[in-house]
């Protein structure tokens, strides 16, 4: 199906139409692009993970009926409980290594539909939760060769199906609500093995349609959380188990939380120096009130062509409001090394759920956080291949942005459907990696890969750039790998370190002099990769574990 007139048609009315309290946008040039990687993986990409051995976890559901990928050594799951199969050898997950453009099968032992996950201090992913005889789970996958899931029964306190879960400066994950979880709970059960009642998430649930699952989670720089779900949000000391802060409504009051999916960020963190940073969340896309329920009934309404952005730290935040491009739901943020944000995948109508979505969204938009308000976004050059329900994006090591799933059927529908189940992986590149910059581009050579960097100290960066340099526009980026599902990139985060000098060595190698964060409240300890912006075009990253 093609997007082009779907696409011209929502300019024009935009343009036409588009008024306060929304800002205009001018949408440049169309750049970006996109290469198959592989046709088939065997295993739609519902969950994805970039782990610091730069592959990537991908995993679906047990639930759908045999995958394409055959488990090797003639391996089956024996599970009474899985609603399809009792006994299944196909695989459900699969590792993806970059490097090579290969993949090797894994092995999931209970349901993981629509659950959760963040990478550890120690590198592990650790995922939780998910349908049927998963719901409880915890599961932990290690970065190596020949590593495969490890599952806890009853690792968790509750029921976890559509929750988030986000890192905390003390190593542990906090897993937030569900359905029909109102509460939550921290893991590993080191300290507490409690739920701890959360009433903002019955709040914000509508009877029969939800719209607050998935709540987007982050980590304030006061060392507090902000949930947001449906069109509201709060901040939270969870370790008080109070709510410090309430913040308003998103103006029109529409939902963007699942079904009604819209997606969100935590802007790039500066001026990590201050005495007071700032923090701020954009909010984009989703679905107008009703969307659900007339989607239900095979109606479609068009998704939200808006994005709300607020200065979370502020006394009294109030949400302002830009108009996209393209209208979307289902779609996902990608935080880039240069602190540009990539909007990419999902729908022009409808919502989540099975069958619920139409008119796939194909070009991706860049947001540029930092333009002046109504000249931010940019449209992309398009991908041929729609990414509705159930897709993934992940930012790699190099600058591209992996694509993955697309799966809006009960099982894997391959032919004869509108949309059907998408089993290959994708990358798109952003214009940061044309050739044409390669003169002004850096490379890293120290630290080397996997250096320990410590909090508040100053760390020396050693790059070598062919071209002329602008010490000015020099900056060191770090990025925390996010676990992506359901159009939300949990524990997704982005530094800007800055420089605070930048000394010529002769022979095109340069050191630049950074301060790392000063504490966990700005970035928890664990793996990031570092980058090397100049200009706007990042260095490829280097991983570091900040601890």
């Amino acid at each position: 199906m093609s997007a082009t007139p779907f696409v011209f048609s929502v300019l024009i009315l935009q343009l036409l139409f588009a008024s306060q309290p929304c800002h205009r946008f001018l949408a440049a040039a169309a750049d970006g692009r996109w290469q198959l990687l592989q046709k088939s993986i065997g295993v739609s990409a519902m969950h994805m993970q970039l782990l610091r051995n730069d592959r990537v976890v991908v995993f679906d559901r047990t639930d759908f009926g045999p995958s394409k990928l055959p488990l090797p050594n003639g391996k089956c799951r024996n599970d009474p409980s899985d609603t399809a199969l009792k006994v299944d050898c196909t695989a459900h997950s699969v590792e993806y290594d970059v490097l090579t453009n290969t993949f090797r099968p894994l092995m999931v032992q209970t349901d993981v539909w629509c659950s959760s996950g963040a990478i550890m201090p120690n590198g592990n992913l650790v995922q939780t939760g998910g349908f049927n005889d998963g719901e409880r789970r915890v599961r932990t996958f290690s970065p190596c060769s020949t590593c495969d899931w490890q599952e806890t029964p009853n690792g968790l306190a509750a029921k976890r199906w559509y929750a988030s879960n986000h890192i905390l400066p003390d190593g542990r994950q906090i897993v937030v609500g569900g359905r029909r979880q109102f509460n939550y709970e921290f893991v590993p059960k080191t300290i507490t093995a409690n739920t701890f009642s959360l009433p903002f998430l019955s709040q914000t649930s509508e009877r029969g349609v939800e719209n607050n699952l998935y709540p987007f989670v982050f980590l304030n720089v006061d060392g507090n959380l902000f949930i947001f779900a449906n069109n509201r949000a709060i901040l939270l000391d969870y370790m008080k188990n109070k709510v410090v802060k309430t913040y308003p409504t998103i103006p029109g009051g529409d939902p963007r939380s699942y079904p009604s999916t819209g997606s969100a960020i935590l802007l790039p963190l500066k001026n990590l120096k201050a005495a007071a940073i700032q923090a701020e969340v954009l909010v984009c896309g989703g679905a107008p009130k009703g969307s659900y329920v007339q989607a239900v009934r095979g109606k479609f309404i068009g998704a939200l062509n808006t994005c709300a952005r607020i200065k979370i730290t502020d006394p009294n935040p109030q949400w302002v409001m830009e108009t996209m491009p393209l209208a979307r739901v289902m779609g996902d943020m990608i935080l880039l090394p240069n602190g540009n944000v990539l909007l990419i995948n999902g729908a022009g109508s409808g919502t989540a759920g099975w069958e619920m979505g139409r008119n796939p969204v194909l070009n991706p938009v860049l947001y540029k956080p930092d333009n002046k308000i109504g000249t931010r976004f940019e449209t992309q050059n398009p991908t041929t291949v729609p990414r509705l329900y159930h897709s993934t994006a992940a930012l790699l090591r190099d600058g591209r942005v992996l694509v993955g799933g697309s799966n809006p059927h009960a099982f894997y529908n391959l032919t004869g459907v509108l949309f059907p189940t998408e089993l290959s992986l994708e990358a798109f590149s952003p214009a940061y990696l044309d050739t044409k910059f390669n003169n002004i581009r850096p490379t890293i050579t120290a630290p080397k890969s996997m250096s320990g960097i410590k909090y508040g100290t100053k760390l020396t960066v050693r790059v070598v750039i062919t071209g002329k340099v602008a010490k000015n526009q020099v900056s060191v980026t770090m990025v925390a790998p996010a676990f992506n599902t359901h159009s939300f990139s949990m524990n997704q985060r982005l530094l800007v370190l800055g420089n605070d000098k930048v000394a010529a060595l002769g022979k095109a190698t340069y050191d630049i002099d950074v301060t790392t964060p000063r504490s966990g409240n700005l970035a928890p300890s664990g793996f990031y990769l570092l980058f090397v912006v100049h200009q706007g075009i990042p260095s490829k990253g280097m991983w570091v574990k900040l601890q």
